[in-house]
């Protein structure tokens, strides 16, 4: 059973860490985060809809379809996501509307264990992006290719391919609007870097109120079996930790990145995150 105290705090955070770059429209027992500016600054949003209410039996399926037709409007996806403890009726509801649900269970970084230390290939560095680093677009741009490859064996996806979305990214403002929230310390972004200057590894994560989940963590998939995701998440979590970030969470999708992360000390939170209809986390 998860702990009470620790659920709280993961909760509190997906209510909060949104606000740094999303207004909240209020659709009775649900809320609509909606993004301040073009650009998907935090995950693949904001544009999602959460429980407003931890009774998840006032929500009914207008509440849902009028959240749905307000996305629309705006013109992003029609995604919800919660904790499935939080609300364990809303499933039922958000899947009888033909949304499907896809799970995304929790591991928490042990506060009393030390990160353990990691290899690099020869001339790799890991680096903490500022908002004029060249690398920037490239490190955005490599979660789409690492998520659209699955897996952990080595891919076809590699520099050329990874220029091609950068520079979308930089064409559609989304790297435009994701500086500033790196200068206001609202997201920190970790690239492992060749010595060429491309991005080989990837990661993210955006603190508030003592806690923070990592994600985006993505190899380029012809770098993998380098051990460079590890070495990205140890390098988010150890400058979380610096920062006094006391609760470090991340999802997962897959069995053989949970074994990657049990290794670096994280370990299952008996939660689980929800998510429908929203793009990947992690």
């Amino acid at each position: 059973m998860s702990d009470p105290s620790l659920r709280g705090h993961i909760e509190q955070y997906y209510a909060t860490v949104p606000l740094h770059f999303a207004d909240v429209e209020e659709f009775g027992p649900l809320r609509l985060f909606v993004r301040k500016d073009p650009g998907t600054p935090y995950y693949g949003g904001p544009s999602h809809a959460q429980p407003a209410t931890a009774d998840s039996e006032v929500i009914t399926r207008a509440d849902i379809s009028q959240v749905r037709t307000r996305q629309r409007e705006l013109g992003v996806p029609e995604a919800f996501e919660w904790l499935a403890e939080a609300a364990p009726g809303l499933r039922a509801h958000i899947e009888a509307t033909g949304l499907p649900v896809a799970e995304r269970p929790l591991m928490v970084l042990d506060p009393r264990n030390p990160l353990p230390s990691q290899t690099l290939p020869a001339g790799v560095t890991i680096r903490v992006l500022a908002a004029d680093d060249p690398a920037l677009p490239a490190a955005l741009a490599l979660p789409r290719l690492a998520f659209a490859e699955g897996g952990t064996e080595v891919g076809s996806a590699g520099g050329t391919e990874l220029s091609v979305v950068a520079a979308e990214l930089v064409a559609d403002g989304t790297v435009a609007t994701t500086a500033p929230t790196i200068r206001a310390g609202h997201k920190v972004v970790v690239a492992a870097v060749a010595p060429d200057g491309t991005p080989l590894a990837a990661g993210h994560y955006h603190p508030a109120n003592g806690a923070t989940e990592i994600g985006g963590i993505g190899t380029l998939p012809t770098a993998r079996r380098q051990g460079l995701g590890a070495a990205v998440t140890t390098a988010l979590a150890s400058r979380a930790r610096d920062h006094g970030v006391h609760t470090i969470f991340l999802a997962y999708a897959e069995d053989a990145v949970a074994r990657i992360y049990t290794r670096l000390g994280f370990r299952p939170a008996d939660i689980t995150l929800l998510i429908a209809n929203q793009p990947a986390r992690s």
